[in-house]
């Protein structure tokens, strides 16, 4: 008898654990853990290839500008990618996808990341980890800031420069990116810009419009009616800049699939990944041709420019294309950065690196052709383009004249003419090649 009630004691004992384990709720299954750990993977692996994009930027902006400019432009280049990730996380993020709005304007707190080591019970499984699409969305806001400083670039005033960027990257372009992929009233009209040929692209190139207008043309550009040539200080490193911009989108195209949890998902990120660089060949060729034939000889900042406008282009919808459609996208950018830099020109409106042409212009058309591939109508891409345009121009033309008034953003004639690396920063990029 005592024999089995010890065995009856001892059995419950053991059945104690496995009832209180069964009133708990089950473990997460693989099949629902790991689409959360492959998005996440994509947002950390596509976030740091747009990183590196800051690498290019720079390198394209130091080998377009003068040697007297070049330590300007990659102090410009490492401030204005520090101040965005700093703005983005202050109010940025939470003002581009505040959840629940009135689709036009809500301006977001600070950004707070997941707990130190978050259970799967705990981790928003449906999506991604607050850290990896934090960190992705902010190095888009980084791109965009570094359109405007090749454009403005060496006759600008540093601080005014960066102030803007503060502005650009913590307001402008988080307001007006919550209207499309913060689900606003653009997402609800139907406009679609799956990476941003407008909503990156143009918004960049809207603001850098507005900063060369009030700022006026480097001495010298035009004069006698006719266009002074200023060659960049290093071909070489505007190269180096455009194949490490050419690699990083990849990251800012393919990552924009926004999911990497399924068979379907993997392979949609590949095609994006083909046709952003059939794009981006075919808009370097198309102006290497073109530029032989209006010049007699190709122009290498020309086929430069054409891979990057063939980029922006195919930006808008690098999916839904085949890879001819992604040919033919590409190409066209290439046409209108080879036919638009000298239009600029003639406009007077002095671009130094030709920002204006690959971002503003070539996002137009990219933005325009996700028509052709029946993810959205003609009236609804208009809509988008012109809203991004009057918002962007009109708010950055305030700032640009405000920065104007208050403080004056552009550098002594004096000053231009010895080069802001000097008047600016005082110290040269390349001091052996000015001493005796």
């Amino acid at each position: 008898m005592k024999l089995t009630k010890s065995l009856i004691v001892g059995a419950a004992l053991t059945a104690l654990p496995t009832l209180a384990l069964a009133q708990d709720a089950p473990a997460p299954s693989f099949d629902e853990i790991g689409p959360y750990i492959m998005t996440t993977l994509l947002f950390c692996m596509a976030g740091f290839l747009v990183f590196f994009m800051a690498a290019g930027f720079a390198m394209l902006e130091g080998g377009l500008v003068r040697s007297k400019n070049v330590t300007m432009q990659m102090t410009k280049n490492i401030a204005l990618f520090s101040i965005a990730a700093i703005m983005y996380w202050l109010v940025g993020f939470n003002t581009m996808y505040p959840g629940d709005f009135n689709g036009f304007f809500a301006l977001g707190g600070w950004t707070i990341l997941d707990d130190v080591g978050v259970s799967a019970a705990d981790a928003a499984l449906d999506y991604a980890s607050v850290g990896s699409d934090f960190f992705f969305q902010l190095v888009f806001v980084a791109a965009t800031a570094s359109i405007v400083s090749g454009a403005v670039a060496e006759r600008i005033k540093l601080w005014p420069f960066l102030i803007f960027v503060v502005v650009l990257t913590g307001f402008m372009y988080p307001i007006s990116g919550s209207w499309q992929w913060g689900g606003g009233w653009l997402s609800e009209l139907g406009f679609s810009d799956f990476a941003g040929s407008t909503v990156v692209h143009s918004v960049g190139g809207w603001a850098a419009l507005a900063g060369v207008i009030v700022l006026g043309p480097r001495l010298g550009k035009y004069k006698d009616g006719k266009t002074n040539p200023m060659p960049g200080s290093n071909l070489a490193l505007a190269t180096l800049g455009t194949f490490i911009l050419w690699l990083g989108w990849f990251g800012f195209n393919g990552g924009s699939q926004l999911a990497m949890g399924t068979v379907g998902d993997v392979s949609d990120v590949s095609r994006i990944f083909a046709n952003t660089n059939m794009a981006a060949a075919a808009g370097a060729v198309t102006a290497l041709i073109l530029s032989q034939l209006l010049y007699k000889k190709p122009d290498l900042t020309m086929v430069l420019n054409g891979a990057l406008a063939g980029l922006v282009s195919i930006t808008a919808e690098p999916l839904a294309p085949s890879l001819l459609g992604a040919l033919l996208i590409g190409g066209v950018g290439g046409v209108i950065v080879v036919f638009t830099i000298p239009l600029l020109d003639k406009l007077k409106i002095d671009d130094v690196v030709g920002a204006i042409p690959v971002h503003l212009f070539a996002g137009i058309w990219g933005t325009i052709a996700v028509v052709f591939s029946g993810s959205a109508t003609l009236t609804a891409q208009l809509t988008g383009i012109v809203a991004y345009g009057v918002f962007t121009f009109v708010a950055s033309l305030i700032v640009w004249f405000i920065l104007k008034a208050v403080m004056g953003i552009r550098v002594s004639e004096e000053d231009e003419i010895n080069g802001l690396d000097m008047s600016e920063m005082g110290m040269e990029a390349y001091p052996e090649f000015s001493k005796g």
